[in-house]
């Protein structure tokens, strides 16, 4: 059975009064060149009677974002992006990505998409989404979010909460709830996400590897 992968239509992050939005904070040396950075991540997913891994790349210098993942909307399916990076805040620090992708392989399609990030001291919220436009057939256009809220309590160690709209399998869980638990080191972190605990029908798990640099 073709296994889809949902995505998005997304959370929209209230900012406080006191932040400029969409307003750039501006480089303390205005002759110095935006570097690039870098991130590569695995995401495993064991589900019933099946497993598979989404590689997913993203590359960011100053205002642009570009990421490729594969098997991400659909299995053998690849998705290339490029985004523009809005970011700024103090004690409350934001960042926003609106984004749009080119969805080729088992399923072709456009996709807007769009991932944020809110953070206070150790508090951080993250979400991403996307609406897959699939150029063969309406009837397969769908949304798909993902939404983290974490705590990291000890450099170490992150605890938190996860929400996500998918189709990874069937299930009568329209979105799925679970909980997160991360070990961090340095610029790398493995996290693992239990989704629908307390209903074995449906359970599934994930297991995220990054790393920064």
């Amino acid at each position: 059975m073709k296994k889809t992968f949902p995505w998005l239509v997304f959370l929209v992050i209230s900012l406080g009064s006191d932040l400029d939005l969409f307003a750039q904070e501006t480089p303390k040396d205005s002759t110095a060149k935006p570097a690039w950075e870098f991130s590569a991540s695995a995401y495993a997913y064991f589900i019933p009677d099946d497993f598979f891994v989404i590689p997913v790349f993203t590359a960011d210098r100053d205002w642009l974002h570009l990421e490729a993942r594969y098997n991400y909307e659909d299995v053998k399916t690849v998705s290339l992006w490029g985004g523009y990076n809005f970011y700024g805040g103090k004690k409350l620090e934001w960042s926003l990505t609106p984004m749009l992708g080119v969805v080729l392989g088992n399923t072709n399609g456009l996709a807007p998409g769009l991932e944020g990030t809110l953070s206070y001291k150790r508090l951080e919220f993250y979400t991403e989404g996307q609406w897959l436009f699939n150029l063969e057939s309406k009837d397969d256009n769908y949304i798909y979010f993902w939404s983290d809220l974490s705590i990291t309590p000890w450099d170490w160690l992150t605890l938190g909460l996860s929400t996500q709209r998918t189709r990874v399998y069937d299930t009568d869980k329209d979105v799925q709830k679970g909980l997160l638990v991360g070990f961090n080191y340095k610029k790398a972190s493995l996290t693992s996400y239990f989704y629908n605990i307390g209903s074995s029908s449906s359970f599934f798990y994930m297991l995220a590897a990054s790393v920064y640099f």
